[in-house]
């Protein structure tokens, strides 16, 4: 009913910059927050940064001050910018979307299949 896609990925150096986009696409009515999570090899996976509807941002710890979350109503996409970027970023990066579709009265969670983020020191 909804796909997701991440895209922007890659290798970076510490202290190097990407952007992130994951654009959702569909039978969608309407999209609420829309998050990024991120998961290292081994570990699970974590909240990274959550945007709503109306724009409020949220941030992990971890990368605040660091990545930047913008979305684009219109296209039903999600930026994340991530600049001074450290090893410990390094991770598989998927993007969660909630939201309605034509059909059902009840939000729904999507996520994507995740886009590779290796930085290295």
């Amino acid at each position: 009913q909804v796909d997701v896609v991440e895209s922007g990925g890659g290798l970076v150096q510490a202290g190097g910059s990407l952007r992130l986009s994951c654009a959702a696409s569909g039978s969608i009515v309407s999209l609420n927050s829309m998050d990024w999570y991120r998961q290292a090899p081994g570990a699970q996976r974590d909240f990274v940064a959550r945007i709503t509807d109306g724009g409020r941002a949220d941030y992990a710890e971890s990368v605040k001050g660091r990545f930047t979350i913008t979305r684009d109503n219109a296209k039903n996409t999600v930026y994340l910018q991530m600049n001074s970027l450290k090893p410990e970023d390094t991770g598989v990066y998927y993007c969660h979307v909630q939201g309605k579709v034509y059909g059902s009265p009840y939000n729904g969670h999507y996520w994507g299949q995740g886009t590779q983020v290796t930085v290295s020191s």
